[in-house]
């Protein structure tokens, strides 16, 4: 005999007991009247005497039953009562997040919004991890993850806040001294920084209107960790480089940087707010997920690149 109770045929005994009937107790627990007929049959084998005496008009409780009835439904109202103060914990968004950023993005959008997100949710933290390395939500016990990238890794639940444009940018000073390019196979004659993080290795690649495709691999006198470190390089009119929508507008829009190739493109990516798995999401990650969308579905370096 196991020595787990047997949980589930004492809420059924204890159910048909309190109705007096197997079908109504099998409508009340949302399960067939064979379900419950067989539970509580376990339930009798397994303690070894009848709980009913049945006939075919009439359901009543035997000695032994009556013992057990008063005691039996105890346990299933507590079991209820856990069950509902468990639900109401999961749906009211409580403990701790931790929560894996870009570091350049978080440092930027994402701790400057974080204390409205407090103020709403009082009762979370967050655990906020920011490095440019892509890291292992489930192996790294990760709740969640912001990523910029064009497709999202396929074994993550992926939620699309907004799209992300690369642009390729040089100080006026670079520009005036080294000319500007008019053509990706012009880069090869170029100072072009690289960024050690990028997914499919260091490399730019290019498309355009005619469906031309080009390939560049930059080669210049920095190459980092933080695509941030490269800025002080291209201002001072040394280097060209690739920089996120959300870092560039700033500098696209006060003129100490211009975008070239402009009739190119590079694969635009999105921002998305990832989970390892989305059954059972718990309210706090839920809650901020939603805080995060709307936030940064619309955010405002697009409006500064479009001013």
């Amino acid at each position: 005999m196991s020595r787990m109770p047997d949980f589930e045929g004492l809420a059924m005994f204890a159910k048909v007991a309190e109705e007096r009937s197997f079908a109504a107790a099998a409508r009340t627990m949302g399960v067939s009247v064979a379900t419950v007929s067989r539970g509580v049959t376990r339930l009798e084998e397994r303690l070894g005497a009848r709980l009913f005496n049945r006939t075919s008009r009439q359901l009543a409780l035997t000695d032994f039953g009556h013992t057990l009835a008063e005691r039996a439904t105890r346990i299933y109202c507590e079991a209820e009562d856990v069950e509902n103060a468990a639900r109401e914990l999961s749906s009211r968004p409580r403990g701790l997040i931790r929560l894996a950023v870009p570091m350049s993005f978080g440092l930027r959008w994402v701790a400057p919004i974080l204390p409205s997100f407090f103020r709403l949710y009082p009762e979370v933290a967050v655990d906020l991890h920011l490095s440019d390395a892509v890291v292992d939500l489930v192996g790294n016990g990760f709740d969640a993850a912001l990523r910029i990238a064009v497709l999202p890794d396929s074994s993550l639940v992926a939620r699309k806040l907004c799209p992300v444009a690369p642009f390729i940018v040089a100080s006026p000073a670079y520009l005036a001294e080294h000319g500007r390019p008019t053509h990706p196979r012009e880069l090869d004659g170029h100072h072009c920084l690289g960024y050690a993080y990028r997914p499919r290795q260091d490399i730019w690649r290019f498309s355009n209107a005619a469906g031309e495709e080009e390939t560049v691999t930059p080669t210049g006198p920095l190459r980092v960790t933080n695509v941030d470190a490269l800025i002080p390089t291209v201002l001072d009119g040394i280097g060209i480089a690739e920089l996120p929508e959300f870092i560039a507008a700033e500098y696209l829009t006060d003129g100490r940087m211009e975008a070239i190739l402009t009739d190119w493109t590079l694969p635009k990516g999105a921002l998305y707010f990832v989970t390892p798995s989305a059954r059972a999401r718990p309210a706090k990650v839920e809650a901020l997920a939603d805080f995060l969308a709307e936030r940064l579905s619309e955010p405002a370096w697009a409006v500064q690149r479009r001013k």
